[in-house]
C-alpha cells in the first residue's frame, strides 16, 4: 500500500447561501482544492463526493454525475461516486479516496463533500435530518434526533460524568474559534449564560446546544506521496484513515454514554500511525450537539471519563490553551454543519493547522491533527489522523 498526500483544499463559505446552488458550491470548493494544488484539473482520475441527501433537499439525486459534469470532469469520462453516511459522509468519502490511492488502483484523487440544506423548511430539514436514526423504532415513534441526543445528555448527567454547564461549553468552545475564522457560519464569541438561557429544543439541549442549518462544500485533492512534491511544497501525509459502525438504533446499545464505533475507529487509527492520543497537537470533532463534544473527546482518549467535560468549561480545548486544541474551525456548532460537507471540511481545517496557515487560530507546531465524523448517534464514525511533512 503506497502512504498518501493531502497537496490541495479548499472550501465555500458556510451559512445561509440563498444566491448559491448546489451544483455552485461544490464546483467552488472542488477549484479551489484543485488551485491550490497547483494543477488544472485534467490530472484529477477519481472523484469522490460525500453527500447525505440532496434527494429530499435540492430534489436531485445522481449528484455524483452532476459534479462530474458541471466540473468538466465527465469530459475526461473519470469515475465519480456518490458516498452517503448520514453526518459521517465526507469523512467516509475521504476514507474511500484515501484508499482508492493507497491501493494503486487511482493516483490524483478529488474528494468532496457538499450539502444545500436551506431550501427547505425548518420542518422539512429536521425530518431528513431525523432520518438518519432508526425510521421504523426511533423517528417513526416521533422521537428526533435533538432528543436522542437529549437522552445522552440526561444519562451523562445522571452517571456525573458531566455538568449542564460542563456540555454548554462545548458550545462555548466552538464559537471561540468560530469567530476567528473567516468561512464560518457564526462569528461571534458565546458567554456560557446564553447557551444555558437559550430557547429549549430538547431538554436539557437549548438552541445553542444545536449545530445550525447550513449550506456550503469543502474538497481535498490527494496523490501518492513520493509523488506529492511534484506539484507542491505544502503538503501532509494522511497517516490513518478508519471507521467503525454500531447499532443504528440507540436503545440497542450496552451503554449510551460512549460511541463504541468511535472507541474502536481511534484504536485502529492510532494503530495505523503508530501514535497515542497524547501525540495529537489539534482535533476537529463532531459536536452537532454540545453533548457529542463530551463523548468525542472521552472516546478518543484525549480525556478520562468524567474529565471532557472539565476540560471544556475551564478552556483547556482552546487555541494556546492546553496540550490540544478543539474544533479551531468553529467545529459544526460555530462553522456551520452543511452535513455531507462537514467531513470533507474538517480534513481541510487540520490540513491548515499542520501547514502552519490557520491564521488567528493557528496552533503551534502542530505535528499530527486529528477528524472524527459522525453519522446518527454514532452509528457510523470515521477516524482520520494527519501528519506535518
Amino acid at each position: 500500500m503506497r502512504d498518501v498526500a493531502i497537496i490541495g483544499v479548499g472550501a465555500t463559505k458556510f451559512g445561509e447561501l440563498w444566491d448559491r446552488s448546489f451544483r455552485s458550491i461544490g464546483i467552488e470548493a472542488g477549484m479551489k482544492a484543485i488551485e491550490d494544488a497547483n494543477l488544472s484539473g485534467g490530472e484529477i482520475d477519481c472523484l469522490f463526493i460525500g453527500n447525505m441527501s440532496a434527494g429530499r433537499f435540492i430534489n436531485q439525486q445522481h449528484i455524483d454525475a452532476l459534479i462530474a459534469d458541471y466540473s468538466g470532469m465527465a469530459t475526461n469520462n473519470i469515475p465519480a461516486v456518490r458516498v452517503e453516511a448520514g453526518g459521517a459522509s465526507g469523512g467516509v468519502a475521504f476514507g474511500q479516496g484515501v484508499m482508492a490511492v493507497a491501493s494503486g488502483v487511482h493516483d490524483t484523487v478529488l474528494v468532496g463533500g457538499a450539502e444545500k440544506m436551506t431550501d427547505l423548511d425548518d420542518t422539512s430539514i429536521n425530518t431528513v435530518m431525523d432520518a438518519t436514526a432508526d425510521a421504523e423504532w426511533e423517528s417513526g415513534m416521533g422521537l428526533t434526533l435533538a432528543s436522542l441526543y437529549a437522552m445522552i445528555a440526561r444519562r451523562v448527567m445522571h452517571e456525573g460524568m458531566a455538568t449542564r454547564e460542563e456540555i454548554a461549553s462545548v458550545a462555548v468552545n466552538s464559537h471561540f474559534h468560530g469567530a476567528l475564522n473567516p468561512g464560518a457560519q457564526f462569528r461571534k464569541e458565546v458567554p456560557l449564560e446564553t447557551v444555558l438561557r437559550s430557547g429549549p429544543v430538547a431538554e436539557p439541549l437549548g438552541m445553542f446546544d444545536c449545530a445550525p442549518i447550513t449550506d456550503g462544500a469543502a474538497a481535498v485533492v490527494l496523490c501518492p506521496l513520493e509523488e506529492a512534491k511534484k506539484h507542491t511544497d505544502n503538503y501532509v501525509r494522511v497517516a490513518a484513515v478508519a471507521q467503525g459502525s454500531d447499532t443504528l438504533a440507540l436503545s440497542q446499545r450496552r451503554d449510551i454514554t460512549t460511541f463504541g464505533a468511535t472507541v474502536a475507529a481511534s484504536k485502529k487509527a492510532y494503530e495505523m500511525a503508530g501514535i497515542t492520543a497524547s501525540d495529537i497537537s489539534v482535533a476537529e470533532i463532531h459536536d452537532d450537539f454540545s453533548i457529542s463534544g463530551i463523548l468525542a473527546l472521552q472516546d478518543l482518549g484525549f480525556y478520562k471519563r468524567g474529565e471532557a467535560g472539565k476540560a471544556f468549561l475551564n478552556g483547556e480545548t482552546r487555541v494556546g490553551a492546553g496540550r490540544i486544541a478543539v474544533n479551531t474551525s468553529g467545529g459544526l456548532k460555530a462553522r456551520g454543519y452543511p452535513i455531507g460537507a462537514s467531513g470533507v471540511a474538517q480534513i481541510a481545517e487540520i490540513t491548515e493547522q499542520l501547514r502552519g496557515k490557520a491564521d488567528k487560530r493557528q496552533v503551534p507546531n502542530a505535528k499530527y491533527g486529528l477528524a472524527q465524523s459522525v453519522g446518527g448517534t454514532g452509528s457510523a464514525v470515521t477516524v482520520s489522523i494527519m501528519e506535518a511533512i
